[in-house]
């Protein structure tokens, strides 16, 4: 995420309880949408939501030791819901993405997606709701939430050569659903005629990737 959590996480560690709220505020819906995707329950989703504040809470004079909490709220979220799931937990250990139903909401509004029509945005999100679970739960956290490639890695306990080629995979075939032309250097050809299909093309992988 672009903004700075050491201040609130400073905040909360001297027990003001205003810094706590903020955090919530800030990742409750990401959080909640997470282990309801692993336990397939919104009720227990948000139990253990709810959890993870409360233990973020009554532990907070140590929080100051987290290096990234917002990757700290993803983990634990991710061990409460496998604990939540324990029949099932050791298949999810061992293959933790590849079975389960991922939703997605819509990719965040960045200045790239405001000038994309909603046809395309339309498509581009059937393109994305068809990916693999693997592909899109990375894909979900990487541009939805915001979270670096090393974040992810962390999160999901994978390699960041995993996140890097699963958001190849989801961005060509996202690319190919859409008949995006991805050959950069036959955009970036001088001699093209002036026209809006290179100009969209390069908005629409600019949303897929995201700012740099």
């Amino acid at each position: 995420m672009s903004i700075s959590l050491r201040p609130i996480q400073d905040a909360i560690c001297t027990g003001h309880e205003p810094a706590l709220t903020e955090l919530y505020r800030l990742f409750s819906k990401r959080l909640l949408h997470f282990a309801r995707v692993i336990t397939r329950s919104p009720e227990i989703a948000e139990e253990i939501v709810e959890d993870v504040f409360v233990k973020l809470w009554t532990n907070r004079a140590r929080i100051s030791e987290v290096d990234n909490l917002a990757v700290y709220l993803y983990v634990a979220t991710k061990n409460q819901a496998l604990n939540a799931v324990s029949q099932k937990a050791k298949a999810l250990i061992q293959a933790p993405f590849d079975d389960l139903d991922i939703e997605t909401s819509h990719i965040v509004t960045d200045p790239y997606t405001e000038l994309v029509t909603a046809e395309m945005m339309q498509r581009m999100q059937q393109a994305i709701d068809s990916l693999p679970p693997r592909c899109k739960i990375i894909f979900k956290l990487v541009r939805e939430d915001g979270l670096r490639h090393r974040e992810v890695a962390e999160i999901l306990n994978i390699s960041i050569n995993t996140v890097d080629v699963q958001m190849a995979i989801a961005i060509k075939k996202i690319c190919t659903a859409l008949n995006i032309d991805r050959n950069l250097k036959q955009m970036d050809k001088s001699s093209r005629p002036a026209g809006k299909g290179p100009a969209m093309t390069t908005l629409l992988l600019a949303v897929l990737i995201g700012p740099c």
